[in-house]
């Protein structure tokens, strides 16, 4: 590799969680490569740098391409694609889960709808179908606030990551105000006030 040590470092990095990401080495490499470069680079510069074959970088820029993880650019009067990775974390971020739910949880909730339909005929398959029930219930749930979530800002998507337990502190003492009987209101509840 033909790359400064902090940079080389994080490349490296990234190609050794690729693979454990179920991404191809090198494709991880030339995203991490990608990533901290201040400007687009062409495939031989991406090829040359990372001392990789030219026909290994082509086929990660694609994958990369079909991503949506790389941007794709041209320059004027230069015939080469130029390619760089999106300037927002949260864009990156927002972008690896939408890729991740329509390759992943997408094709098995489909599946797992598809389960559910048919009749069990012994009881160990109504075991299996009543477990079977729990993980999509639990995947429904999880998309359902997923989608919620590709809603906000990323200003707002950053205030209610950096909450952590306050947002569980602030349900819990909710679920207590529930218990207590409403003033002005004789035996109602609270909870008719709450979201």
């Amino acid at each position: 590799m033909d790359l400064p040590p902090l940079i080389q470092s994080f490349v490296l990095h990234f190609g050794e969680m690729g693979s454990r990401w179920g991404i191809n080495r090198t494709v991880g490499q030339i995203y991490a490569l990608l990533f901290v470069s201040p400007q687009p680079l062409n495939a031989d510069e991406i090829t040359d740098k990372l001392g990789v074959s030219r026909s290994n970088v082509s086929m990660g820029l694609k994958e990369l391409i079909a991503w949506r993880l790389v941007r794709l650019q041209h320059r004027p009067g230069d015939r080469r694609d130029y390619f760089s990775a999106p300037d927002d974390v949260w864009t990156i971020f927002k972008t690896l889960a939408e890729e991740r739910q329509r390759r992943e949880v997408e094709p098995t909730l489909s599946m797992l709808r598809d389960a559910l339909l048919e009749t069990p005929s012994s009881p160990e398959e109504q075991y299996a179908q009543a477990r079977m029930r729990q993980m999509y219930e639990l995947m429904e749930l999880m998309t359902e606030w997923f989608a919620e979530v590709r809603k906000l800002s990323p200003a707002t998507l950053e205030r209610l990551m950096t909450l952590g337990a306050k947002v569980q502190k602030l349900l819990e003492a909710r679920d207590r105000l529930r218990l207590l009987p409403s003033r002005g209101k004789p035996g109602a509840r609270i909870e008719e006030e709450l979201p």
